[in-house]
């Protein structure tokens, strides 16, 4: 099974919005509205508001792009995200063309204090490109890439997706770090951290990350980098969502050959704990070239089995010498490694960018495979057709820098640790969820913090996850967000010192 169909999310948390609400506003998308009947919407504190429509005619006026509410053509495709549990009714959809637009649509939620959520690639696992009540602004419009060869730099659009910004890079025989499925959003992916197969060689998205366009909540756009805001560049490369709109982003990219090569050996159940300890050798040593991932999943036989994906991007003389312990190892039932393309590697795991599957996941960065871990793993969890484990690569030249570097601060995990569910039925919604929390209860105990995107969207706190980094984060929350305007994320409460403060 495809590891896409598990990569999921939960149903929003903490928004304060109501069923009658929801209904409300699905009766207004099926039933066209007179035009002088003012908008129900949700302010940021949860409570029922309306929008004037005289309102609604002068924002959209204001706008390059288009302004859709639940009576237009239009609004019913552009409400969805990709995971099919998502459900949400914004009172308002800015497809934003242009920065403008984006600062327009931010003051406009900001003095009517409504709630906000902001699309780039659709793709938040926990729901928060979409809110019910509130202003959309929806950045897909925005997926310009501009690829400067001499420079080896990208100017990326903040609603582009990976595989806009690999297929113009690839042409120049360049690439950067941009997660693991080509239709994802580089907005989200890069504000929270951004793992990818070439993380291990090059760091995480946001540590190739030169410069951005971001829109605060006052309005302004500002150009941030090392030398342009700083303190507000260091916020962004992890601190995700919380302090603004990604309007465009500057990566740097690096010498990526467009053959690489890359498969999966999979193992039977009998070797699943052999399987996982050989991983976790193999990633902990294994030379920066080389990324790995752990998928524990049902086999062909329906028993529950260990799958090995690797991609070597380095010297392809030395793809043989690097691959051999895993080519010598155990007595596989498949075995899929050969030469192929980077493209196809970073398209293998796709899937459709409106997925009806609903799904559901927690995580966790795992520093070790201690035995109690792998035990856990073997006898305590059983992959079946609704959920399985992914353990993605987080070592390598992302250690390389220290954990004050910039807002991710988790330099040294192993692997992020996913369980992830699956499912059709919406009716399977309630059990579905507590399967995989009783069995992420087993294996959270084993875990340090969890990776702002590629988690659920219940309540924890934010200090914790980002330790010593936190209090700086709080306070540069409230400079550039006093209201907390943007907290459809990971949030961080404006000015409240963390823990380890």
């Amino acid at each position: 099974m495809k590891r896409r169909v598990f990569c999921g999310a939960a149903v929003l948390a903490g928004a304060g919005v109501s069923l009658p609400f929801a209904r409300l506003i699905a009766a207004a998308e099926e039933t066209a509205q007179p035009a002088s009947v003012d908008l129900p919407a949700i302010k940021l504190s949860g409570a029922a508001t309306t929008i004037e429509r005289a309102a609604v005619q002068e924002l959209r006026a204001s706008l390059h792009g288009t302004l859709l509410t639940p009576d237009q053509d239009g609004y019913a495709v552009a409400r969805r995200i990709w995971n099919g549990m998502i459900d949400k009714h914004p009172a308002l959809i800015a497809r934003c063309a242009d920065a403008a637009d984006v600062a327009h649509a931010v003051t406009f939620a900001r003095e009517r204090e409504l709630l906000v959520a902001v699309r780039g690639g659709g793709h938040s696992f926990p729901g928060y490109s979409t809110c019910d009540g509130g202003l959309m602004i929806d950045l897909s419009a925005m997926n310009a890439v501009r690829v400067h060869a001499q420079t080896r730099t990208a100017e990326v659009g903040g609603g582009a997706w990976v595989v806009h910004v690999d297929s113009a890079a690839q042409k120049d025989g360049l690439a950067t770090t941009l997660g693991e499925i080509s239709n994802t959003g580089v907005g989200g992916l890069t504000l929270g951290g951004g793992f990818g197969w070439l993380a291990r060689r090059f760091g995480l998205a946001c540590d190739n990350l030169v410069s951005a366009q971001i829109v605060t909540a006052d309005g302004k756009l500002r150009r941030v980098s090392a030398h342009d805001e700083p303190n507000l560049f260091w916020a962004i490369r992890g601190g995700g969502g919380n302090f603004g709109v990604a309007t465009s982003f500057e990566y740097q990219l690096h010498r990526v050959n467009p053959q690489v090569v890359a498969g999966h050996v999979d193992f039977p159940a009998s070797q699943v704990s052999d399987a996982i300890e050989f991983y976790a050798d193999l990633i902990a040593h294994a030379p920066h070239e080389l990324s790995a991932d752990l998928a524990l999943s049902p086999a062909a036989d329906g028993q529950p089995g260990a799958q090995i994906y690797v991609v070597y991007t380095g010297d392809a003389q030395r793809a043989e010498q690097v691959l051999a312990p895993l080519q010598r190892f155990g007595k596989p039932v498949k075995n899929t490694i050969a030469r192929t393309t980077y493209l196809a590697v970073q398209s293998q795991f796709d899937g459709p960018p409106l997925d009806p599957h609903r799904s559901y996941l927690k995580g966790g960065f795992v520093r070790e495979f201690t035995p109690a871990l792998i035990a856990a793993l073997t006898q305590e969890i059983k992959p079946d057709a609704h959920s399985y484990v992914y353990c993605q690569n987080a070592n390598g030249a992302v250690a390389d820098r220290p954990e004050t570097a910039t807002a991710f601060s988790h330099r040294n995990a192993l692997v992020n640790m996913m369980l992830a569910g699956s499912w059709d039925d919406a009716s399977f919604d309630k059990q579905g969820r507590a399967m995989i929390h009783a069995n992420w209860d087993k294996l959270a105990p084993h875990t340090d913090g969890y990776y702002v995107n590629l988690n659920d969207a219940d309540p924890k706190g934010a200090d914790r996850n980002y330790g010593r980094n936190f209090a700086r984060l709080a306070d540069l929350k409230q400079q550039f967000d006093p209201q907390n305007l943007f907290r459809l994320n990971a949030n961080i409460t404006p000015g409240r010192a963390g823990p380890d403060a």
